[in-house]
This record gives C-alpha cells, sequence and structure tokens, in this order.
C-alpha cells in the first residue's frame, strides 16, 4: 500500500517533534519532510510533492495563509497553532482539520482520519486551495504586502509599492517601481482587501493607488484616462471617473 508522503511545517522545534512523534504510530503516513518555515517549504513541497501538509500559521518571514498562495498542486492541508483566532478562518476555507496546540494524540488521530478521507480527490482538494487563496485575510483585516513567486525567487512586494493593478485572466499583474510580476488573485480580492483611502478601481481591469495618479484626460468623447506618475496610462470607467472625480474635487 502506498504510504501517505507527509510534511510537517512549524517554525518551532518542539512542535515538529510532537507531530513527528503521533505520526510515527501509524504505518500508513511517511514523515517525507520537515520544515521551519514558509520558504523552505514551498521548496520542498515543488521537489516532493506530499499528500499532506501539518501547517503552522503563524511562523516568520512568510506565514502559513502566504505559503499556501504559492503552491500550484493541491495537498491536503491540516493546519496546527496556538492561535484559536484563525479557527474560524481555517473552516472556512475548508481545510482538512485545524488544530490548536496543545493538542492531544486522539485529537491528532481524528485530524489524519480526515485527512485520509479527502487525499486522493484532486479536484476537492484544488477546490479548499482556491478557496483558502481567496479567503485568507480576516474581516476588515487590510492587505499590507503581497507574496509572489518571480524567477525562481519568493518575493514580498509592499503595497506602498504598488502603482497599479491589471487584471490578467487568473492572475493580475501587480505593476511597481522595481519591475512587474504576477499574482494568482482576483481583482475582486484585491479591491476587498486594499484600504480604499489608497486604492481605487478605476475600470474592471485596472485598480490604483491613489497618491500615483497625476492627472485625468479626456480620451474620446465622453471616455476618460488616469496618467500615472511614472507615465502608464490607464482606462477609466464611468463609474471610475465618478469616484476619481469626487476625491480630487473634495
Amino acid at each position: 500500500m502506498k504510504k501517505i508522503k507527509t510534511l510537517i511545517v512549524d517554525d518551532e522545534k518542539l512542535a515538529r517533534e510532537v507531530v513527528s512523534r503521533y505520526l510515527s504510530g501509524y504505518d500508513e503516513f511517511e514523515i517525507a519532510g520537515e520544515c521551519s518555515n514558509g520558504f523552505e517549504a514551498i521548496k520542498l513541497i515543488n521537489e516532493i510533492k506530499p499528500d499532506l501538509i501539518f501547517l503552522d500559521v503563524q511562523m516568520p518571514k512568510i506565514t502559513g495563509f502566504e505559503m499556501l498562495e504559492l503552491i500550484d498542486e493541491p495537498p491536503a492541508i491540516v493546519f496546527t497553532t496556538a492561535f484559536d483566532q484563525y479557527a474560524i478562518k481555517a473552516f472556512e476555507v475548508n481545510a482538512i482539520d485545524y488544530l490548536l496546540k496543545p493538542f492531544s494524540e486522539e485529537r491528532f488521530k481524528d485530524a489524519l482520519d480526515k485527512a485520509k478521507l479527502s487525499i486522493g480527490n484532486k479536484s476537492d482538494l484544488r477546490d479548499k486551495l482556491n478557496k483558502l487563496k481567496e479567503t485568507d485575510r480576516e474581516k476588515g483585516e487590510r492587505l499590507e504586502r503581497v507574496v509572489v513567486k518571480h524567477n525562481n525567487n519568493i518575493l514580498i512586494i509592499s503595497v506602498d509599492e504598488i502603482n497599479y493593478i491589471e487584471a490578467q485572466d487568473d492572475y493580475v499583474m501587480l505593476h511597481t517601481a522595481r519591475g512587474n510580476f504576477l499574482k494568482q488573485k482576483t481583482m475582486k480580492w484585491f479591491e476587498k482587501n486594499l484600504d480604499p483611502e489608497n486604492f481605487i478601481r478605476l475600470h474592471r481591469s485596472y485598480i490604483t493607488r491613489l497618491d500615483a495618479v497625476k492627472q485625468l484626460e479626456l480620451f474620446e468623447k465622453e471616455s476618460y484616462r488616469a496618467i500615472l506618475k511614472d507615465g502608464a496610462k490607464i482606462p477609466v470607467s464611468k463609474s471610475g471617473y465618478q469616484k476619481l472625480k469626487e476625491i480630487m474635487n473634495g
């Protein structure tokens, strides 16, 4: 019988040891690796393609949720954390299970049983991962940074660096002074999570940083576009024009 390839991701050595010790009692699971941060985990996930990940939410460098945004192949996810405020978020995105530290071996077994039922259903896991990527913010929590993959590197981009965001099919393009970066998120997600005092959706395909706008100009009859300080020209919809005009005149 093929063993379930399992990865443990947690910045605390003791926490990794607990999961490892509990897993050692189950022959159907194979510990394929351990990682202390999200950067290590993404690299190892691409190499070994685990079936199951025990993932801490709060880690240095990048969080567990930010790490999952960069995963393409959907593994089963069991969250492990000491912060119970993440529980509702985890279940909202249909994680396999959620373990609040410290957890008992009996509770751990429940998580394994749920994982075994889900592993193998790739389409279901992919749906869960996509939902997670779209619902990884606490209500009212404003986006402060974006984590992207670029030329095999992981970059952290502050929202202060973003001049504008452009829709690109299933992705968006983040336009910044240090380059342009693709991110697998929706325009709707960015519009919901960016601070509306700093960003405005000028068009269905464009979100612009307000202080990046230099001027509005008439493009065609009753059609406008925004000229940005970096020289970019952004089409402006009728609703976007009204919103921007109110702000600029206010």
